[in-house]
C-alpha cells in the first residue's frame, strides 16, 4: 500500500436537492435552468422579512421508513438518502464487509454540515416549553449533533477507517470532500463517502440571516430572487438538501472494475483573516487558496475550462470571487465557462459544496456547463465568461473543472477535478 500521493477518483454520486430527489433529476433541473425557489407557506413564516426558500423537491419523510426518519434530524435524512444513492451508484451492493469489494477498516465517511441539527434543537425546545420535560424526544441529542449526518452515514456503510465532520460554515461540504481526498492519499482509507448536507429552513435562521442583510427579500418573485452577478442581486436564498460522492484510490477502483467519473486533482485551502461574516473585498484569500491548489497539484490554468462558482448572489461576494480568479488565472480566465448553480438551487450552506461537487463532476462527465439563470443585467465588475440562460458544451480532450466554496469566518476551499 503506497502511503502517499495516491490518485483519487470519483466512482459514485448522490443528491437530493430543491431540483430533484436524486442526482439525475437534479442534473435535469440544472440543464433546464429551473428554479427551486418557492414561497414559504404557513403562519410561522408569515411575519418574516424573507418568506421564500428552496425546499427539497422530495421530502425525506416520503423516502425513508418512518421509524428511521423519526430518529434523524432532517439534515441527517438528506445525507443518508444522498449517500445511499452514491454508494449504489459506485457499484456497492451492501455495507463494507458484506460487500467484499471493500473492508470496513479501509472505508471512511466525511459528511459535513454548517449548522447541524438546528431544526431539531429549536423544535424540541418548543416541545419543552409547551408540553413539558417528559415530551422531549430521547433521540434529541444524537439528532442535533453536527456529526449526526456523518455518524449515520458511517453506520449505514460500516465505515471504520474514520468518520469525520468538518464545520466551516458554507465551505463545510467542500472541506469534507477535500478531507476525504487526503484520507485516501495518505493511505488511511481506500474508499471514502463524502459530501455535505443542510436543513435550516426555519424561522429563526431565516430571521437571523435576514437581519444581517444577507438574504434576498424578493418575496414577490421567488424564482428570480437568486441572481448571481446581476446588478439587482440583493442576497442569497436559503436551500436545503445534500450532495455526496464516493471517492476511491484509482488502484482500488481499477481492481474492482468500477466506472470512474473523473479524477480529483486536489484542493486549495486558505483563510481570509478579515471578518467573521463579510468577504475580503479584493479576493485575496480566495486567490491564495486557488494558487495553493495549482502549486500543490501541478494543475495548469490552461487545462481549466469550467468553474462552478460559490456566487451566492451577494453584492460583495460575487465580485470578490471574480477578482480572485482573474488574479490567479490571468488571461486563462477568458476560456473558463463559469456556472453559478445557486441561481437555481439556492444556497445550501454546508451542503453547497456537496451538491456543487456533484454538479461539477457531472459537467465534466457530460462535457456540459450548466446555465446561470436570472442574469438580466450583468455587473460590469464581473470580468469573466458567465454561462447564462442555457447550457454550454465543454471542449473535448483532457479538461479540468473547479468548484469553489467559501464560508463565514473566512474559510476558502477550492476543489479541482479532471477527466480521465
Amino acid at each position: 500500500m503506497s502511503p502517499t500521493n495516491r490518485t483519487v477518483v470519483v466512482t459514485g454520486i448522490g443528491a437530493t436537492t430543491p431540483l430533484g430527489g436524486d442526482a439525475a433529476s437534479t442534473w435535469e433541473g440544472l440543464m433546464a435552468g429551473r428554479s427551486g425557489v418557492k414561497p414559504l407557506e404557513g403562519e410561522r413564516f408569515a411575519e418574516l422579512p424573507v418568506r421564500i426558500a428552496a425546499p427539497a423537491a422530495v421530502d425525506p419523510g416520503d423516502v425513508l421508513p418512518r421509524p428511521l426518519a423519526r430518529k434523524l434530524d432532517r439534515s441527517a435524512q438528506f445525507a443518508l438518502i444522498a449517500a445511499r444513492e452514491a454508494w449504489a451508484d459506485a457499484g456497492y451492493t451492501g455495507k463494507a464487509g458484506e460487500d467484499d469489494k471493500v473492508q470496513p477498516n479501509r472505508l471512511g465517511a466525511v459528511i459535513a454540515s454548517g449548522i447541524g441539527g438546528v431544526t431539531t434543537l429549536l423544535d424540541q425546545y418548543d416541545v419543552l416549553k409547551e408540553k413539558g420535560v417528559r415530551r422531549v424526544s430521547p433521540h434529541t441529542v444524537p439528532m442535533l449533533m453536527p456529526n449526526g449526518p456523518s455518524a449515520n452515514v458511517g453506520l449505514e456503510v460500516n465505515a471504520q477507517a474514520g468518520v469525520h465532520t468538518p464545520v466551516s460554515a458554507c465551505a463545510s461540504g467542500a472541506e469534507a470532500i477535500g478531507y476525504a481526498v487526503e484520507m485516501i492519499r495518505t493511505g488511511r482509507a481506500d474508499v471514502v463517502v463524502a459530501g455535505g448536507t443542510e436543513a435550516a429552513i426555519h424561522p429563526l435562521p431565516i430571521a437571523a440571516f435576514a437581519n444581517m442583510m444577507a438574504m434576498s427579500k424578493s418575496n414577490d418573485e421567488p424564482q428570480k430572487a437568486s441572481r448571481p452577478y446581476d446588478t439587482g442581486r440583493d442576497g442569497f436564498v436559503l436551500g436545503e438538501g445534500a450532495g455526496v460522492v464516493v471517492l476511491e484510490s484509482a488502484e482500488h477502483a481499477a481492481a474492482r472494475g468500477a466506472r470512474v467519473y473523473c479524477e480529483v486533482v486536489g484542493q486549495g485551502l486558505s483563510a481570509d483573516a478579515h471578518h467573521i461574516a463579510q468577504p475580503e473585498p479584493t479576493g485575496r484569500g480566495i486567490a491564495v487558496a486557488m494558487q495553493n491548489l495549482i502549486d500543490d497539484s501541478g494543475l495548469k490554468p490552461s487545462e481549466i475550462v469550467h468553474l462552478n462558482a460559490h456566487a451566492t448572489s451577494t453584492p460583495q461576494g460575487d465580485v470578490a470571487e471574480i477578482k480572485a480568479l482573474r488574479r490567479v488565472l490571468g488571461d486563462d480566465l477568458d476560456h473558463v465557462a463559469i456556472s453559478a448553480t445557486k441561481s437555481m438551487t439556492g444556497h445550501l450552506l454546508g451542503g453547497a459544496g456537496g451538491i456543487e461537487t456533484v454538479a461539477t463532476v457531472l459537467a465534466l462527465h457530460h462535457r456540459t456547463a450548466p446555465p446561470t439563470i436570472n442574469v438580466d443585467d450583468l455587473d460590469t465588475d464581473v470580468d469573466a465568461d458567465i454561462v447564462r440562460d442555457k447550457p454550454r458544451a465543454l471542449p473535448e480532450g483532457t479538461i479540468a473543472a473547479i468548484n469553489n466554496s467559501f464560508g463565514f469566518g473566512g474559510h476558502n476551499v477550492v476543489l479541482a477535478f479532471r477527466t480521465v
